[in-house]
């Protein structure tokens, strides 16, 4: 489990996760950055597990524009990994 959390907030389809609730241990930082018209930049995480690399599978804002404050340092997650409620 890479993170767990009762807590989320959903945008446009993606459940965020708190920081607080993401197991640090798998996390890689990545130089990928992204621009999102209304949330801002984005930047990515790598996600190890097992000595298996999925590149750029986590993604978190960590200084949002005003209109996305509300996930400013969550993390959400793509490229195969399964979020369960």
């Amino acid at each position: 489990m890479l993170a767990e959390s009762e807590r989320t907030v959903e945008v446009e389809g993606n459940q965020y996760f708190p920081p607080e609730s993401i197991r640090k241990e798998y996390f890689k930082p990545s130089a990928t950055n992204t621009q999102c018209s209304w949330k801002g930049t984005a930047s990515y995480y790598d996600v190890e597990v097992a000595g298996e690399r999925n590149r750029d599978a986590a993604w978190f804002y960590p200084d949002p524009k005003p209109a996305a404050s509300k996930i400013k340092g969550y993390v959400a997650f793509w490229r195969g990994v399964k979020i369960e409620e």
